[in-house]
């Protein structure tokens, strides 16, 4: 279950996924095996070659990817979330939810 965002918030990641660019969403999420992880970020678009290469450049699998709803994303997660939000200038992110 996400927390944490709003409506418009999720509607501009989902304009900038289908428009094929490569979108950042974070929000606070209850993980079902680890109760430690607080937060999720979903990076998403469109485009699934351009999702791929840029997920490669972070060790992420292609296999990884989720492809629900028309939004394909990968789902960040603990340390590489935040190794990534930094590589990315993700700096609201990472304050607005205290990714530390």
């Amino acid at each position: 279950m996400a927390f944490g965002l709003s409506r418009a918030e999720l509607n501009q990641w989902k304009k900038k996924v289908k428009a094929g660019e490569i979108a950042f969403i974070t929000h606070y999420w209850l993980h079902p095996k680890d109760p430690s992880i607080r937060t999720v970020t979903k990076v998403g678009c469109s485009n699934l070659t351009r999702l791929t290469e840029w997920g490669n450049q972070y060790g992420l699998k292609k296999e990884w990817i989720h492809q629900r709803d028309f939004f394909p994303h990968y789902d960040l997660v603990g340390h590489r979330q935040k190794e990534i939000l930094i590589q990315e200038n993700q700096w609201e992110q990472l304050k607005r939810f205290k990714i530390k």
